[in-house]
Formats: structure tokens, C-alpha cells, sequence
């Protein structure tokens, strides 16, 4: 019985673990630093341009698609293969981007960049294609979108940037990105490397409807799932269990029965959670190597410490007392870690000081428990 139950663990903890060509947009597109004294873009203002672009403009399909930043989307499908953009946002004073992503993560995206400076010293638009996340895997001039050639132009009015391409495709991605970069920083000659974005978004656009959504939600929801899974299944039931192991032996069998239970619920738990973190970075294709590393050195831990209890010795065995140094301290290490992971994937995640401080009041609760009960051992002992 207890080898088939080491195996069906085993095989948990295995399976477990286990171009279109494009034409681009170049850096010298047509633009203007205009003192029009236009009121503020809105989806119920007309839009008067100061100069006229190559297509036409008055029946554009409208809507806001980042109220927070007041970005607004114009577009329309000009003929069976060219799609029409205007992007309008607030001069950030840096570069304003829209990204057309496969699954709503930046990796794999191509987006389209514009930037004025409001010191006059010029601007531009290219097409740039997300290899990476770092600025250098940022690459200018590639990407899979088809940009019309002469459709690209940028201009400033009224504090605001205007932003206008075409595309040739039958269908545009509907996952798209918005982001705009650090103040004061532009792509310049001749790498015009782009910098890490200041903030961004993403969302869905049905393009037949003009209706929107933002898709961070879905990956939010994800994203704190596996946050609270493995908080409560390594960063809590683990050291509740570990704590009735080594204060509550003269409660024997019942300490080792609720140790059992609960570490086992902990490791589900805390499985479920490392599931959900691979599938929440397959979808976002973020850089969170170190979290995810030690993620698995704790589900790799955790696995040891389930075949371990499995396999555990007889009492008057003789390699009980080595045992008992193994699983103690491969515990303590698996806690340790378990913690630190949780407050870095916290601070990864952006949750806020809410998130660190009740994790943090509930670790005060258990070390003053654990406190508490090592007094009182030690004074039974003396």
C-alpha cells in the first residue's frame, strides 16, 4: 500500500514538473508640432487635424481604450486589406506605443512607436518587434506588421500626440498593447533603441463592434489564484505543520495524523499554485526567472519531504535519528524559501503594501506562536 502511494506521488511531482514579411514605417515619417488651440480629443469632438492625411478621416470607428491615460482609438477598415489607425493620447513627452500581440503578452508583439519631442528637437514612428522584455531585445525596424508605405505620420496638438498608419491585412490582431515611455527619454539615431516602457495596458478590441475590454482581468484573477495558493498552501499550512510536529508529540498519534494531513493539503495546494504560475508566465512571457527557480526548488523540496514521510523509519530503526535530520532541516529550508518566494512574487506582482502586510501579520501570529511554544518546551526540559 505504501508503495503504490510513493509511486502515485512520483508521478504527480514528474508530470507536474514536467514571418510575415513586413513594410515598415520609417524614422523621418511626416510631422508637426502644431499650437492648434483645439479643445481636448474626445470620441464626441470632431477631429481636425492640421494637416490632412492620405486617407479619410470623417468616418472613423471611435473609442477610449485607456481611460487612465486618456488614450483614443480611431480606426476603420479602408478596403478589403488596408485598416486605418489614429492613435491619440497625451504628450508624454516621451514615445507613445500600440502593440498588435498574439496572446496579449508584450513577447512576440510587433507595435508601432511615435515620439515628438516638446523641446522641438523632432520626432519620428517605426515599427519595433518584441523579442524579449529587455530594451535590448526591443528591435526597430522589424516586426509583422505590413505598414503601408507613406501612411505613417505623427503630430502634437494641443499637448496632444496624434498618431496615424495603415496596415495591409485582412484582419488586425485583436489583442492590443498601449504603453508610453519615461519622461524626457526618445529613441534617437542610430540605434534608436526604445527604453522600458513608464506603464502600459492591454486589451481585447472586436474590431466589428468597437467595443473593448481591458484583458489584464483574466490575468489578474490568474494571477492572484496562484499568489493565494501558495501562500496558504507553502507559506501557511507547511509551517502550522511543522509547528504540531515539534510541540505536540505527546499528543502521539494524533500530532503525527494532523502533520500528515496537513502538509499533504499544503503540498496540493502549493502544486495547484506552481500550475497556475506556469501557465500565468506562459501567457504573459514575463521575466521572472528567479521566482520561477525557486518555485520549483520548493516544489522539488516539497516532494522529497512527501516521499520522505512515505519512507520514514521505525522508531527503533537505526537510521531513524538520521532521517529525523534530513526531514527536519529540509523542511526548515523549504520554509524558508517558501517565504522568501512569496513576498518576491508579492512585490513582482505590483499587489501593494496590503498584500506584504497581511501575509507579514499572519507569520508575526505563527512565530509568536512558535516563540511560545519553545518556551514552554524549554522550560518542561529544564
Amino acid at each position: 500500500m505504501k508503495a503504490s502511494i510513493a509511486f502515485l506521488i512520483f508521478t504527480i511531482c514528474f508530470h507536474a514538473s514536467a514571418n510575415i514579411g513586413s513594410s515598415q514605417g520609417d524614422g523621418n515619417s511626416s510631422q508637426l508640432n502644431g499650437s492648434t488651440s483645439q479643445s481636448a480629443d474626445s470620441c464626441g469632438s470632431n477631429l481636425n487635424l492640421s494637416v490632412p492625411l492620405l486617407f479619410d478621416t470623417t468616418n472613423l470607428n471611435c473609442l477610449p481604450v485607456w481611460n487612465a491615460q486618456g488614450y483614443i482609438l480611431r480606426y476603420s477598415q479602408t478596403s478589403q486589406n488596408i485598416w486605418s489607425f489614429i492613435l491619440s493620447a497625451p504628450n508624454p513627452n516621451s514615445y507613445i506605443a500600440i502593440g498588435f500581440s498574439p496572446n496579449g503578452g508584450m513577447v512576440g508583439s510587433s507595435a508601432i512607436v511615435g515620439w515628438i519631442s516638446s523641446n522641438g528637437a523632432g520626432g519620428g514612428m517605426k515599427q519595433y518587434y518584441l523579442t524579449g522584455l529587455t530594451p535590448n531585445q526591443v528591435v526597430p525596424d522589424r516586426g509583422n506588421l505590413k505598414v503601408l508605405t507613406n501612411s505613417t505620420f505623427i503630430t502634437s496638438q494641443s499637448s496632444r500626440l496624434y498618431m496615424a498608419f495603415q496596415l495591409q491585412t485582412n484582419q488586425p490582431l485583436s489583442k492590443l498593447i498601449y504603453a508610453f515611455g519615461p519622461n524626457g527619454v526618445f529613441p534617437s539615431a542610430p540605434t534608436f533603441s526604445l527604453t522600458q516602457h513608464q506603464d502600459k495596458v492591454s486589451i481585447t478590441l472586436n474590431y466589428a463592434t468597437g467595443s473593448s475590454a481591458t484583458t489584464g482581468n483574466s490575468y489578474t484573477i490568474l494571477k492572484r489564484s496562484h499568489g493565494i495558493l501558495n501562500i496558504f498552501g507553502w507559506g501557511i499550512l507547511i509551517i502550522m505543520g511543522a509547528i504540531v510536529a515539534r510541540y505536540f508529540k505527546e499528543w502521539d498519534p494524533f500530532w503525527f495524523y494532523f502533520h500528515a494531513s496537513v502538509q499533504s493539503l499544503g503540498f496540493v495546494l502549493g502544486v495547484t499554485g506552481v500550475i497556475s504560475g506556469f501557465v500565468l508566465n506562459n501567457q504573459l512571457r514575463t521575466d521572472v526567472s528567479l521566482h520561477k527557480v525557486l518555485g520549483i526548488i520548493i516544489f522539488v523540496l516539497a516532494c522529497l519531504q512527501i516521499m520522505a514521510l512515505l519512507g520514514r523509519p521505525k522508531k527503533e530503526s537505526k537510521v531513524r535519528k538520521y532521517w529525523n535530520v534530513y526531514h527536519h532541516n529540509m523542511g526548515r529550508i523549504l520554509i524558508i524559501l517558501a517565504i522568501a518566494n512569496i513576498f518576491y512574487g508579492i512585490k513582482l506582482g505590483k499587489e501593494g503594501s496590503g498584500w506584504n502586510i497581511g501575509y507579514g501579520i499572519v507569520l508575526a501570529v505563527l512565530l509568536t506562536m512558535a516563540i511560545t511554544f519553545e518556551t514552554q518546551q524549554c522550560s518542561r526540559d529544564d
